[in-house]
C-alpha cells in the first residue's frame, strides 16, 4: 500500500495540479481543526494509607474496573490491583514490606553510582597491564579442534 508521501510524489511525476492543490488545501483544513489533547498518562501519584482507602470505597460503592479507578485517582493500575487484593497500603506501618522498598528505593536514589571498572579487551590487555605494575593473568587456550569419525 503506498504512503501519503509516495501518492504526492506520483501526482507531481504525473502533473497533477490540481490533485496536489485539493490534498493541500485538506492539510489546511486538517491543521485548523487539529486539537491537542493532554496526555492520558499520569504521573504517579504517592500512595498513602488514604488513597488506598478512596480505592477500596471506590471499588466497593461503583462498578467501576481496576483501570478506571486508577486512572480516576492518579495511580497505576498494578497499585489499585496490590490495594484491592492483598491489602498492601493500608496501614501506616513503617516495617511494611512495602514501606521497606519503597526505602530501599529512594535511598539507592539518593547514593552516589559506584564507579564502573574499567576493562580492557584484546592483545594490548597484557600491555595495560604491565604499564599498570598488575600481573596479565594468561588465559587457557580454547579447545583447537573437534573429533572427526574416523578418530574414535
Amino acid at each position: 500500500m503506498a504512503t501519503l508521501k509516495e501518492f504526492e510524489e506520483a501526482l507531481r511525476e504525473h502533473g497533477m495540479h490540481m490533485a496536489l492543490a485539493l490534498l493541500e488545501r485538506l492539510r489546511e483544513r486538517d491543521r485548523q481543526t487539529r486539537t491537542i489533547r493532554p496526555a492520558r498518562r499520569l504521573t504517579g501519584q504517592k500512595m498513602t494509607p488514604e488513597l488506598a482507602r478512596q480505592i477500596q470505597e471506590l471499588h466497593a460503592a461503583t462498578g467501576m474496573t481496576q483501570q478506571e479507578i486508577a486512572f480516576k485517582v492518579g495511580v497505576n493500575q498494578g497499585r489499585v490491583n496490590e490495594v484491592l487484593k492483598r491489602g498492601k497500603w493500608l496501614d501506616d506501618d513503617p516495617h511494611a514490606p512495602e514501606a521497606i522498598a519503597r526505602d530501599r528505593a529512594k535511598a539507592r536514589m539518593r547514593a552516589d553510582p559506584k564507579p564502573r571498572a574499567t576493562r580492557v579487551i584484546g592483545k594490548s590487555a597484557g600491555r595495560v597491564a604491565a604499564k599498570s605494575g598488575a600481573k596479565a593473568t594468561p588465559r587457557k587456550p580454547a579447545p583447537q579442534g573437534q573429533f572427526a569419525f574416523g578418530d574414535l
